[in-house]
């Protein structure tokens, strides 16, 4: 049996709990069980999968032994992002754990601020090949350009209002952690003078939350800063285009 490893943040957790509930060709998921990965752990549950491990670390991960492709996840804590070092060596050190239990990594990351600029590099202690989000001939900036459907996506965005705070369904759940001291830090009155001059929360919506969920879950975060709320339809077709890469490079791997 051949495994995937999927190294990605908490933002995107139902992004892969989608992916992981919908394919019918995934033989087994193992999920490295902490305070991180939760709501994946509990979106899957949610959703009737049965055929979820629990590890408390990758090197616990015993590959099953008939055919197809199983799925160990380890969901990094969003923190990481507050530094671009931070988040590098927290990638590189979770690559390292898992390296020698997969036959590829795919990661739930973009650019992030170009600490993933050269990802092959970066994780190459890692042993196998990695797959990270790709718009055109470049990585995603981020998750939101991942969602939005790329690059050009989110310019047009940005040049139509460019006090735009974009907001994927991760976002309108996680919003009040850049207040938390481990991510941002910050108190209410300074992120009010950080957006002064922002006008709307950008709402994507995907199949993995509705939009009038994701309206009440920003609600709050709206009314704090006095943004209206706009909408645009998001896409998982980058995400799914990654995915199926991964599955085509292990199912084509010699035996």
């Amino acid at each position: 049996m051949s495994t995937l490893g999927i190294l990605t943040c908490e933002i995107l957790e139902l992004e892969f709990a989608y992916l992981l509930k919908t394919d019918p060709n995934i033989e087994r998921i193992t999920i490295v069980e902490n305070q991180h990965s939760q709501r994946l752990i509990e979106a899957l549950a949610s959703a009737g999968t049965s055929k979820v491990n629990r590890i408390t670390k990758p090197q616990s991960h015993a590959p099953g032994a008939q055919d197809g492709i199983e799925v160990l996840v380890s969901v990094l804590e969003l923190a990481l992002h507050n530094r671009k070092h931070t988040l590098q060596q927290g990638l590189k050190e979770a690559a390292r754990d898992m390296g020698p239990v997969v036959d590829a990594l795919l990661l739930g990351y973009g650019l992030c601020g170009n600490a993933l600029e050269k990802p092959e590099e970066l994780l190459v202690e890692a042993g196998v090949p990695v797959f990270i989000p790709m718009d055109e001939d470049h990585p995603v900036d981020d998750c939101v350009g991942l969602i939005i459907g790329g690059r050009k996506e989110y310019y047009g965005e940005q040049c139509k209002i460019a006090g735009t705070f974009f907001m994927i369904p991760g976002w309108t759940v996680h919003w009040k952690r850049m207040f938390e001291q481990e991510f941002g830090n910050i108190t209410p009155d300074m992120a009010r003078r950080l957006f002064k001059n922002y006008e709307r929360s950008l709402l994507i919506p995907t199949p993995v939350m509705s939009q009038e969920e994701m309206r009440k879950n920003a609600e709050a975060f709206s009314q704090m800063f006095g943004f209206r709320t706009e909408y645009r339809p998001g896409t998982m077709h980058i995400l799914n285009e990654t995915w199926q890469r991964a599955k085509g490079f292990l199912s084509n791997r010699p035996d």
